[in-house]
């Protein structure tokens, strides 16, 4: 009998050291180093995506569940966050060789993946078209054709990957991948459609009769969090950080309390 509980003992602790193994190990210590090097949390927020971070108008501070999930890391990590505030993800990326930020919220893709260690995704958003409602462009496949311009932010997640899928269409960027810009450049230049995350398109097309969104999506906007590479053990709490968030349910009431639609990512894979 005793032998059968000890077995039972070393077969629990290999399966708590495995997990320990996948998921990351770091020590809050080790954690606080590699994460808030400066004594604070320098996060980076992206106000060009509006489902994941706003500005209060009325008051001027920020809200939303990126700010949500960076001042639930700095209250684990006992330490204080300071925004690092940007108007688009490509802007965010320009500077992670410039000791900035030590943490940003973007979407997975591998040109960032060269320079940025990657969570697990904690939300998914859909990437998709805008067109006018009388184009004959009816579906997502329609839009890779000759002669076919589509307007997307610079630097910005779909940019990135309607670079390296895009075979026929061409692509123009507009100045800024924040905000409404590539929605600006469409209409301005009255291109045959503009990408981009499918609530911000939603949204304007709501007020503008003349254009529609399309059904279905051209990507699957993975959104993370990241840290600058070379900050290993920061980098495994991220993951463990990211993990729990999703499962304690803390991802998705902050989505409920900022008003905006995101699918909460599943667990990872161990």
């Amino acid at each position: 009998m005793h032998n059968l509980i000890f077995a039972a003992f070393i077969l629990l602790a290999a399966m708590v050291s495995a997990f320990g193994q996948s998921f990351g190990s770091a020590t809050p210590a080790d954690a606080i180093k590699y994460l808030a090097p400066t004594g604070k949390l320098r996060a980076a927020i992206n106000l060009g995506n509006s489902v994941l971070a706003q500005m209060d108008a009325a008051t001027g501070h920020l809200k939303g569940i990126t700010p949500d999930l960076a001042l639930e890391l700095g209250r684990r990590l006992k330490v204080p966050v300071e925004f690092v505030v940007y108007e688009a993800a490509g802007k965010v990326f320009s500077e992670v060789k410039n000791d900035a930020w030590d943490i940003a919220f973007l979407a997975i893709e591998p040109v960032r993946a060269a320079e940025i260690d990657f969570s697990a995704p904690y939300v998914f958003i859909e990437g998709t078209y805008m067109t006018t409602m009388g184009s004959p462009l009816k579906t997502i496949a329609d839009v890779d054709q000759p002669g076919v311009r589509i307007a997307v932010g610079l630097g910005s997640a779909y940019d990135l990957y309607l670079t390296r899928t895009i075979k026929k269409a061409t692509i123009i960027r507009a100045a800024t991948g924040g905000g409404r810009a590539m929605i600006d450049l469409f209409v301005k230049d009255r291109l045959e459609a503009a990408a981009g995350v499918r609530q911000a398109l939603a949204a304007y097309a709501k007020d503008h009769p003349e254009v529609r969104v399309m059904e279905g999506h051209f990507m699957e906007i993975q959104q993370a969090i990241g840290i600058p590479k070379g900050r290993t053990s920061g980098a495994r709490y991220l993951r463990v950080f990211v993990e729990d968030v999703k499962a304690s349910g803390f991802v998705e009431e902050a989505i409920k309390r900022s008003n905006q639609s995101a699918t909460v990512a599943p667990p990872a894979a161990n």
